[in-house]
């Protein structure tokens, strides 16, 4: 699970899946980590991003991080309890890049 530990942005070899499928991950205090959506659509996805950054476990600092990952491993979103939305930069997110 290489793309899960680390920031997977940027240049990837190719991946044998299509475009469009992502899944969402949460890691929780203690180091455990768990998928609550596997290759589902951007929109899928992003929905349950919001979802697990918003809810009380999150907001208590249960889940410590969320992620969505792209059909290469990539990370395509990132939030942490300590410092909110964290990738894409802000400055990427402001220019629309």
């Amino acid at each position: 699970m290489a793309g899960v530990a680390g920031n997977g942005g940027g240049a990837s070899a190719p991946s044998s899946r299509a475009p469009g499928e992502f899944s969402v991950c949460q890691f929780l205090i203690g180091g455990e980590h768990e998928y609550v959506r596997r290759f589902v659509s951007a929109e899928e996805a992003m929905e349950a991003f919001k979802h697990y950054t918003r809810c009380v476990a999150a907001r208590m600092g249960v889940t410590e991080r969320v992620i969505i990952t792209d059909g290469g491993d990539c990370i395509a979103a990132e939030w942490t309890f300590k410092d909110g939305l964290v990738f894409p930069p802000k400055e990427d997110r402001a220019s629309g890049a």
